[in-house]
Protein backbone atom coordinates (compact mmCIF):
# COMPACT_ATOMS: atom_id res chain seq x y z
CA UNK A 1 0.00 0.00 0.00
CA UNK A 2 1.58 3.24 -0.65
CA UNK A 3 1.37 6.06 1.58
CA UNK A 4 -0.55 9.19 0.62
CA UNK A 5 2.13 12.11 0.08
CA UNK A 6 0.65 15.01 1.68
CA UNK A 7 0.99 18.52 1.14
CA UNK A 8 1.09 21.79 3.21
CA UNK A 9 2.26 25.27 2.34
CA UNK A 10 1.32 29.18 2.41
CA UNK A 11 -0.46 31.32 -0.06
CA UNK A 12 -0.84 34.85 0.42
CA UNK A 13 -3.72 36.70 -0.73
CA UNK A 14 -2.77 40.29 -1.73
CA UNK A 15 -4.15 42.97 -3.06
CA UNK A 16 -5.78 46.66 -2.74
CA UNK A 17 -8.61 47.33 -0.37
CA UNK A 18 -12.24 46.09 -1.29
CA UNK A 19 -10.04 43.57 -3.85
CA UNK A 20 -12.48 40.72 -2.26
CA UNK A 21 -10.01 39.18 -0.27
CA UNK A 22 -11.57 37.87 2.99
CA UNK A 23 -14.52 37.01 0.83
CA UNK A 24 -12.04 35.05 -1.62
CA UNK A 25 -10.40 33.09 1.87
CA UNK A 26 -14.18 32.44 2.90
CA UNK A 27 -14.92 30.43 -0.14
CA UNK A 28 -12.02 28.56 -0.40
CA UNK A 29 -11.88 28.08 3.37
CA UNK A 30 -15.59 26.66 2.95
CA UNK A 31 -16.71 28.75 5.87
CA UNK A 32 -16.58 32.14 7.60
CA UNK A 33 -13.16 33.11 8.99
CA UNK A 34 -12.73 36.51 7.96
CA UNK A 35 -14.59 39.85 8.39
CA UNK A 36 -16.21 40.98 4.97
CA UNK A 37 -17.99 44.51 4.50
CA UNK A 38 -18.96 46.58 1.39
CA UNK A 39 -16.39 49.26 3.05
CA UNK A 40 -12.51 49.30 2.17
CA UNK A 41 -9.89 48.24 4.31
CA UNK A 42 -12.51 46.23 6.40
CA UNK A 43 -9.75 43.66 7.34
CA UNK A 44 -6.94 44.89 9.72
CA UNK A 45 -5.52 41.48 11.16
CA UNK A 46 -3.14 39.26 9.78
CA UNK A 47 -5.34 36.07 9.86
CA UNK A 48 -4.55 32.52 8.32
CA UNK A 49 -7.75 30.50 6.74
CA UNK A 50 -7.05 27.16 6.91
CA UNK A 51 -8.49 24.98 3.72
CA UNK A 52 -8.07 21.17 2.54
CA UNK A 53 -8.09 20.03 -0.91
CA UNK A 54 -6.94 16.40 -1.39
CA UNK A 55 -4.04 15.25 0.61
CA UNK A 56 -2.79 19.39 0.57
CA UNK A 57 -3.65 21.73 3.20
CA UNK A 58 -3.55 25.46 2.39
CA UNK A 59 -2.57 28.04 4.95
CA UNK A 60 -4.39 31.07 3.31
CA UNK A 61 -3.15 34.10 4.76
CA UNK A 62 -5.82 36.70 4.62
CA UNK A 63 -3.48 40.33 4.51
CA UNK A 64 -4.88 43.76 5.12
CA UNK A 65 -5.31 45.45 1.90
CA UNK A 66 -2.26 47.65 0.37
CA UNK A 67 -3.08 51.18 0.57
CA UNK A 68 -0.79 54.43 0.77
CA UNK A 69 -0.92 55.00 4.27
CA UNK A 70 -2.09 58.11 6.39
CA UNK A 71 -2.04 56.81 9.90
CA UNK A 72 0.15 54.46 12.29
CA UNK A 73 -2.85 52.23 12.45
CA UNK A 74 -2.43 52.47 8.52
CA UNK A 75 0.86 51.55 8.25
CA UNK A 76 0.78 48.63 10.82
CA UNK A 77 -1.81 47.29 8.55
CA UNK A 78 0.25 47.86 5.57
CA UNK A 79 3.21 46.22 7.13
CA UNK A 80 0.99 43.47 7.82
CA UNK A 81 0.39 42.79 4.24
CA UNK A 82 3.60 42.58 3.16
CA UNK A 83 5.01 40.38 5.95
CA UNK A 84 2.67 38.17 5.03
CA UNK A 85 3.77 37.80 1.63
CA UNK A 86 7.37 37.42 3.08
CA UNK A 87 8.45 34.13 2.96
CA UNK A 88 5.11 32.33 1.11
CA UNK A 89 5.25 29.42 -1.12
CA UNK A 90 2.65 31.13 -3.14
CA UNK A 91 1.45 34.72 -4.24
CA UNK A 92 -2.11 35.50 -5.22
CA UNK A 93 -2.23 38.70 -6.55
CA UNK A 94 -6.10 39.65 -6.56
CA UNK A 95 -7.92 42.36 -8.36
CA UNK A 96 -11.09 43.62 -8.65
CA UNK A 97 -12.00 43.22 -12.09
CA UNK A 98 -14.74 46.07 -12.54
CA UNK A 99 -12.15 48.94 -10.56
CA UNK A 100 -9.41 47.57 -12.70
CA UNK A 101 -5.32 48.69 -12.50
CA UNK A 102 -6.41 51.92 -10.55
CA UNK A 103 -3.47 53.63 -8.34
CA UNK A 104 -3.65 51.02 -5.72
CA UNK A 105 -3.57 47.75 -7.51
CA UNK A 106 -1.40 49.72 -10.28
CA UNK A 107 1.37 49.89 -7.53
CA UNK A 108 1.42 46.48 -6.04
CA UNK A 109 1.69 45.31 -9.18
CA UNK A 110 5.24 46.78 -10.20
CA UNK A 111 5.79 45.74 -6.40
CA UNK A 112 5.48 42.34 -6.68
CA UNK A 113 7.09 42.25 -10.06
CA UNK A 114 10.36 41.50 -8.48
CA UNK A 115 9.18 39.44 -5.56
CA UNK A 116 10.89 36.09 -5.68
CA UNK A 117 8.08 33.77 -4.83
CA UNK A 118 5.52 32.31 -7.65
CA UNK A 119 2.66 34.34 -8.37
CA UNK A 120 -0.67 33.88 -9.32
CA UNK A 121 -3.18 36.72 -10.86
CA UNK A 122 -6.97 36.32 -9.89
CA UNK A 123 -9.31 38.42 -11.34
CA UNK A 124 -12.07 38.74 -9.00
CA UNK A 125 -15.93 39.97 -9.33
CA UNK A 126 -16.03 38.57 -13.03
CA UNK A 127 -19.63 37.99 -12.59
CA UNK A 128 -20.16 41.92 -13.18
CA UNK A 129 -17.71 42.32 -15.66
CA UNK A 130 -17.05 42.24 -19.45
CA UNK A 131 -15.10 39.22 -20.78
CA UNK A 132 -13.68 41.93 -22.94
CA UNK A 133 -12.35 43.98 -20.26
CA UNK A 134 -11.28 40.73 -18.16
CA UNK A 135 -8.54 39.71 -21.23
CA UNK A 136 -7.60 43.32 -21.30
CA UNK A 137 -6.79 43.21 -17.88
CA UNK A 138 -4.89 40.04 -17.77
CA UNK A 139 -3.13 41.00 -20.68
CA UNK A 140 -2.00 43.90 -18.90
CA UNK A 141 -1.14 42.72 -15.34
CA UNK A 142 0.76 39.54 -17.20
CA UNK A 143 3.12 41.86 -19.03
CA UNK A 144 4.14 43.82 -16.41
CA UNK A 145 4.81 40.95 -14.09
CA UNK A 146 5.66 37.25 -14.49
CA UNK A 147 2.32 35.22 -13.00
CA UNK A 148 2.73 31.52 -13.62
CA UNK A 149 -1.28 31.71 -14.40
CA UNK A 150 -4.42 33.75 -14.41
CA UNK A 151 -7.55 32.63 -13.22
CA UNK A 152 -11.41 34.00 -13.23
CA UNK A 153 -13.01 33.86 -10.34
CA UNK A 154 -16.30 35.43 -8.82
CA UNK A 155 -15.80 35.39 -4.67
CA UNK A 156 -18.98 35.79 -4.27
CA UNK A 157 -21.26 33.73 -6.33
CA UNK A 158 -17.94 31.11 -6.31
CA UNK A 159 -17.68 30.73 -10.33
CA UNK A 160 -13.86 29.42 -10.55
CA UNK A 161 -13.11 29.15 -6.93
CA UNK A 162 -13.04 25.31 -7.24
CA UNK A 163 -10.36 25.45 -10.03
CA UNK A 164 -8.49 28.05 -8.22
CA UNK A 165 -8.07 25.88 -5.07
CA UNK A 166 -6.81 23.12 -7.05
CA UNK A 167 -4.40 25.19 -8.37
CA UNK A 168 -2.91 26.09 -4.62
CA UNK A 169 -3.12 22.73 -3.77
CA UNK A 170 -0.69 21.89 -6.86
CA UNK A 171 1.55 24.81 -6.18
CA UNK A 172 2.38 24.03 -2.19
CA UNK A 173 5.33 21.84 -1.74
CA UNK A 174 5.13 18.45 0.32
CA UNK A 175 4.91 18.18 3.76
CA UNK A 176 3.34 17.22 6.69
CA UNK A 177 0.30 19.42 7.76
CA UNK A 178 0.45 22.19 10.08
CA UNK A 179 -2.92 21.96 11.84
CA UNK A 180 -5.49 19.64 12.61
CA UNK A 181 -7.80 18.60 9.72
CA UNK A 182 -10.65 19.98 11.73
CA UNK A 183 -9.16 23.77 12.27
CA UNK A 184 -10.50 26.14 9.90
CA UNK A 185 -7.85 29.78 11.16
CA UNK A 186 -5.20 29.97 13.66
CA UNK A 187 -7.38 33.34 14.77
CA UNK A 188 -8.19 32.66 18.72
CA UNK A 189 -11.96 32.42 19.53
CA UNK A 190 -11.44 35.71 21.58
CA UNK A 191 -10.21 37.82 18.56
CA UNK A 192 -13.07 36.15 16.22
CA UNK A 193 -15.51 37.42 18.49
CA UNK A 194 -14.35 41.33 18.34
CA UNK A 195 -14.16 40.93 14.71
CA UNK A 196 -17.85 39.80 14.33
CA UNK A 197 -19.15 42.96 16.47
CA UNK A 198 -16.60 45.12 14.44
CA UNK A 199 -18.12 43.95 11.17
CA UNK A 200 -21.56 44.93 12.44
CA UNK A 201 -19.90 48.25 13.18
CA UNK A 202 -18.66 48.50 9.62
CA UNK A 203 -21.84 47.47 8.29
CA UNK A 204 -24.32 49.21 10.25
CA UNK A 205 -22.95 52.58 10.44
CA UNK A 206 -21.80 55.75 8.36
CA UNK A 207 -18.97 55.48 6.25
CA UNK A 208 -16.32 57.57 8.04
CA UNK A 209 -16.54 56.27 11.57
CA UNK A 210 -15.92 52.30 11.35
CA UNK A 211 -12.31 53.73 10.70
CA UNK A 212 -12.40 55.34 13.42
CA UNK A 213 -13.17 52.98 15.82
CA UNK A 214 -12.24 49.25 17.39
CA UNK A 215 -13.78 46.68 19.92
CA UNK A 216 -11.84 45.27 22.26
CA UNK A 217 -12.90 41.69 24.33
CA UNK A 218 -12.43 42.75 28.17
CA UNK A 219 -14.06 39.81 29.75
CA UNK A 220 -14.54 36.12 28.47
CA UNK A 221 -16.68 33.77 30.95
CA UNK A 222 -17.59 30.21 30.82
CA UNK A 223 -21.04 29.97 32.73
CA UNK A 224 -21.69 26.33 34.53
CA UNK A 225 -24.75 26.05 32.22
CA UNK A 226 -22.62 25.57 28.98
CA UNK A 227 -22.75 29.60 27.90
CA UNK A 228 -20.01 32.15 27.65
CA UNK A 229 -20.72 36.10 29.28
CA UNK A 230 -18.84 38.22 26.78
CA UNK A 231 -17.89 41.43 27.83
CA UNK A 232 -16.46 44.15 24.79
CA UNK A 233 -15.76 47.77 24.42
CA UNK A 234 -16.19 49.75 21.34
CA UNK A 235 -13.40 52.32 21.17
CA UNK A 236 -14.54 55.84 19.42
CA UNK A 237 -12.49 58.75 19.00
CA UNK A 238 -15.01 61.75 19.75
CA UNK A 239 -18.39 61.82 21.98
CA UNK A 240 -20.47 62.73 18.67
CA UNK A 241 -19.31 59.05 17.49
CA UNK A 242 -20.23 57.64 21.05
CA UNK A 243 -24.27 59.39 20.14
CA UNK A 244 -23.63 57.67 16.44
CA UNK A 245 -23.04 54.31 18.00
CA UNK A 246 -25.57 54.39 20.80
CA UNK A 247 -28.13 55.47 18.52
CA UNK A 248 -31.26 57.00 19.78
CA UNK A 249 -32.32 55.33 23.24
CA UNK A 250 -29.64 53.08 22.67
CA UNK A 251 -31.20 51.14 19.53
CA UNK A 252 -28.04 50.94 17.29
CA UNK A 253 -26.01 49.52 19.69
CA UNK A 254 -28.76 47.14 20.29
CA UNK A 255 -28.94 45.86 16.44
CA UNK A 256 -25.35 46.20 16.94
CA UNK A 257 -25.46 43.74 19.64
CA UNK A 258 -28.11 41.05 18.47
CA UNK A 259 -25.99 40.75 15.04
CA UNK A 260 -22.87 40.21 16.86
CA UNK A 261 -24.30 38.15 19.19
CA UNK A 262 -25.95 35.68 16.75
CA UNK A 263 -22.46 35.71 14.36
CA UNK A 264 -20.78 34.51 17.84
CA UNK A 265 -22.98 31.93 18.87
CA UNK A 266 -22.95 30.25 15.40
CA UNK A 267 -18.87 30.81 15.85
CA UNK A 268 -18.70 28.93 19.51
CA UNK A 269 -21.54 26.77 19.31
CA UNK A 270 -23.18 28.17 22.36
CA UNK A 271 -25.60 30.34 24.07
CA UNK A 272 -24.03 34.05 24.39
CA UNK A 273 -24.31 36.50 26.63
CA UNK A 274 -23.14 39.75 24.74
CA UNK A 275 -22.66 43.04 26.72
CA UNK A 276 -21.24 46.38 24.59
CA UNK A 277 -20.25 49.61 25.79
CA UNK A 278 -19.09 52.37 23.74
CA UNK A 279 -15.78 54.37 25.28
CA UNK A 280 -14.18 57.65 24.25
CA UNK A 281 -10.69 56.85 23.83
CA UNK A 282 -9.53 59.27 21.24
CA UNK A 283 -6.01 58.62 21.51
CA UNK A 284 -7.00 54.54 20.54
CA UNK A 285 -5.24 54.43 17.50
CA UNK A 286 -1.80 55.29 19.49
CA UNK A 287 -2.22 52.06 22.30
CA UNK A 288 -0.13 49.80 21.83
CA UNK A 289 -2.54 46.74 23.24
CA UNK A 290 -5.15 47.27 20.70
CA UNK A 291 -2.26 46.84 17.90
CA UNK A 292 -1.31 43.60 19.87
CA UNK A 293 -4.32 42.42 20.53
CA UNK A 294 -5.39 42.86 16.17
CA UNK A 295 -2.21 41.07 15.88
CA UNK A 296 -0.40 44.18 14.11
CA UNK A 297 3.00 45.11 15.09
CA UNK A 298 3.62 48.68 16.21
CA UNK A 299 5.54 51.11 13.55
CA UNK A 300 6.87 54.14 14.35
Amino acid sequence: MTDIVTRCGSVAIVGAPNAGKSTLVNAIVGQKVAIVSAKVQTTRTRLIGIATEGAAQLLLIDTPGIFAPRRRLDRAMVRAAWEGAEGADLIAFVVDAKTGFRDEPSAILQSIATRPEPKLLVLNKVDITAKTRLLELAAHANAMTAFTETYFVSASTGDGVAELKTAFANAVPEGPWHFPEDQLTDATTRLMAAEITREQIYNQLHAELPYASTVETEKWEERRDGSIAIHQQILVERDTQRAIVLGKGGARLKEIGTNARAGIAELTGKKVHLFLHVKVKEDWSEDRAVYRDAGLGWVD
